[in-house]
């Protein structure tokens, strides 16, 4: 096991860089937390850089020794994005596939995808993307303008998923709508004032299912490409559900496990 005590070590320089998005974008590298994450990353396959043990912290079984680097508590926990640390994080490589490739992955199903429409919140984020392969669906499209999937909150959220679910990105909402109708699949967004509810309509195959930004909702460009609009029945005074729960209802309501 290697051992960094400078804070200007490059090898650590390049991994803080990494709590920041610009540097994740630029490298293709993000930090992966706590001993399970590291533990599903490697058996999913995800190319992993380095580990990082903070000091005193006893080495994770299944964890190659080749990999290790301990630092001391200072430098690990400027690393850190976790009130109680579990003493390991890792730099791993970002696994997002080109619009071709995912069009390539779901072209031989009928997985239903889900489209994160500027959805911005970590925890939201990374909730969704693990209720969507709960539920059975077969990919993520991310637009433009929705927080960084590989955010440390999102990908503690997503609780692994991210390493199995397929992830692209959109630039826009008319290249989301064109990856989604390349892989055959149906839009179906959430109206307010759509006259079918969403235990009325049939979500069980072949659907991009649509959620919005949590201030203002889906997008005036999707509401008019899309094929299906349907609304979530509300009682009360209530006139919009959390972008999580909001999607658990939708997909689990369209849910076709197999």
């Amino acid at each position: 096991m290697k051992t960094i005590k400078s804070k200007d070590n490059a090898t650590y320089k390049a991994a803080v860089k990494l709590t920041k998005k610009k540097y994740r974008d630029r490298s293709g590298l993000y930090l992966l937390e706590g001993v399970k994450p590291i533990r599903d990353a490697f058996l999913t396959g995800v190319k992993i850089r380095n580990v990082f043990l903070c000091e005193g912290t006893e080495t994770p079984a299944g964890l190659c020794d080749a990999f290790l680097i301990e630092l001391p508590e200072p430098l690990f926990q400027a690393l850190s994005a976790t009130e109680t640390s579990q003493g390991v994080i890792a730099v791993a490589e970002k696994r997002l596939y080109s619009a071709e490739a995912f069009e390539r992955e779901l072209s031989a199903g009928d997985d239903n995808i889900i489209i994160m429409d500027r959805v911005q919140d970590p925890g939201n984020i990374g909730t969704i993307i693990r209720t969507a392969e709960a539920a059975g669906y077969g990919g993520v499209i991310m637009i433009c303008g929705s927080g960084d999937v590989y955010a440390p909150k999102v990908v503690r959220a997503a609780a692994g998923s991210l390493f199995r679910m397929p992830v692209t990105e959109a630039c826009d909402a008319a290249c989301a709508v064109r990856i989604a109708k390349r892989a055959g699949k149906r839009l179906v967004v959430t109206d307010l004032r759509a006259e079918m509810d969403c235990f009325t309509a049939d979500l069980t195959e072949n659907i991009a299912l649509v959620i919005g930004n949590e201030g203002c909702g889906v997008s005036q460009a999707l509401l008019e490409c899309s094929d299906i609009k349907v609304r979530i029945p509300m009682a009360g005074s209530i006139e919009s559900l959390n972008a999580a729960v909001a999607a658990g209802i939708l997909m689990y309501q369209s849910q076709k496990i197999k």
